[in-house]
């Protein structure tokens, strides 16, 4: 699967001094949303977030809104925090979203990586691995139990608990865990044989082959399948001209100023040591091939490509870009050479 997963920044453009409107920059995610489905890609992503600059902070009314408006897109989250949410609210919402969507929904799981988002919900971010993996414990079961009786650390008991609405036809929503450094993400993801999905927006090839490598090893530990045949995605993040010059000259003053990355490293220091391509689709396509090298082969690519600023026109033209040029061509050669024993994405 392709697709693109936003973190919805409002971010002022460098190049005009202007910053959107939380209204124009939530619009703006919708527009995107829809393109992707125009262009043919398979999945949209929104992150949560609930403090500025981002708007995200409720993913399943925008997915709701945006499955009315689509026919086939994958729609799902990057991430949900299980951390601060209660799970019998993330599994309400989301099988809510399941009927609402015609089952095209999945979600990915993750902690957040902003600290002060925890005391608002009155919790503690030192207990952030415990909170992701009990929690987690919790909404597996509701999806998979009519009558749930449980006791944790966390949250008040239940007792002959059924959340409602039932899953869409007893499927529960395919689970993603999402983790950029926690080797104990990667662990639960393999225990319960679910998704396991790297950012792969910030870190070197080799750290993100442990991270994988890991998650594959104990996925087979747990008697899921082969190594082979745990289900991986990764992130990534493109800014595409056809002339490579181009790009690099129209990304750099977004770059420099990136609320995530900007201030750091020079965009070529930072486009050699991580998967941040910045040039022409050829490039793309290439760069994007070679994750296979050290994630073995995997489920689903996402992109990242409406940060920083970056007006939605040029969003919108990045996306024709990423659909015209890159993603057919992504699609052919991953395919050649994919050992039949590999699972399609979920």
């Amino acid at each position: 699967q392709f697709g693109i997963f936003t973190v919805g920044d409002v971010t002022p453009d460098p190049t005009t001094g202007r910053t959107p409107t939380e209204r124009e920059r939530i619009k703006a995610m919708v527009a995107i949303a829809l393109k992707a489905e125009e262009v043919g890609l398979d999945v949209f992503a929104t992150g949560e977030h609930h403090n500025p600059p981002f708007v995200p902070s409720s993913p399943t009314t925008m997915l709701g809104y945006i499955a009315a408006r689509t026919e086939r897109l994958v729609l799902s989250t990057s991430t949900t925090l299980i951390t601060t949410n209660d799970p019998v609210k993330i599994a309400e919402d989301f099988a809510m979203l399941q009927h609402l969507a015609d089952g095209r929904v999945d979600l990915m799981m993750g902690r957040g990586n902003t600290g002060p988002v925890y005391p608002w919900f009155g919790k503690d971010i030192r207990e952030g691995i415990n909170l992701a993996v009990e929690n987690y414990a919790l909404l597996h079961r509701l999806w998979r139990e009519d009558v749930v009786n449980w006791e944790g650390k966390f949250r008040t008991p239940l007792q002959g608990f059924t959340s409602t609405p039932r899953t869409l036809d007893g499927v529960a929503p395919f689970v993603w865990h999402g983790s950029i450094r926690s080797p104990e993400i990667a662990e639960q993801a393999a225990y319960y044989g679910d998704g396991f999905f790297h950012n792969n927006i910030f870190w070197p090839a080799d750290h993100t082959k442990r991270m994988v490598e890991l998650y594959r090893a104990r996925y087979a530990h747990y008697g899921h399948g082969t190594p082979e045949q745990a289900i991986v995605g990764l992130g990534g993040q493109v800014f595409m001209r056809k002339n490579s010059q181009d790009a690099v000259r129209e990304f750099r003053p977004y770059f420099d100023v990136a609320p995530v990355y900007g201030h750091g490293p020079s965009l070529e220091d930072f486009t050699e040591q991580t998967p941040l391509t910045v040039g022409s689709p050829q490039q793309v396509i290439e760069k994007t091939l070679a994750f296979r090298e050290y994630a073995g082969d995997y489920q689903r690519q996402l992109f990242l490509m409406d940060h920083a600023g970056l007006p939605l026109k040029t969003v919108l033209e990045q996306l024709d870009l990423l659909g015209e040029e890159v993603v057919p061509v992504l699609r052919e050669e991953f395919a050649k050479n994919r050992p039949a024993n590999v699972p399609d994405a979920p």
